[in-house]
């Protein structure tokens, strides 16, 4: 897959660059296993290690946005 400006891939989805170093938080490949870093979820609201996950626009898969600041990128080659 291409390289993209807005957009990396964390091995389990796409993740917004802008929104994640605003979080604060980094899901850049790291030397500790996952587990490690984020254990169980305990409580009974469990939710996303990132918040920042992109989501495909259409069925094409051609287009990334992020659902908290809205930007989009095109994933096609031009």
């Amino acid at each position: 897959m291409n390289e993209l400006n807005n957009f990396y891939n964390a091995g389990f989805g796409w993740v917004c660059r802008a929104c994640e170093r605003e979080s604060g938080t980094s899901n850049e490949p790291s030397n500790r296993s996952r587990l490690l870093r984020e254990g169980e979820a305990e409580s009974k609201n469990p939710r996303l290690s990132s918040s920042a996950l992109a989501k495909w626009t259409d069925q094409t898969r051609t287009t990334l946005v992020c659902p908290l600041c809205g930007i989009a990128e095109s994933a096609v080659k031009k």
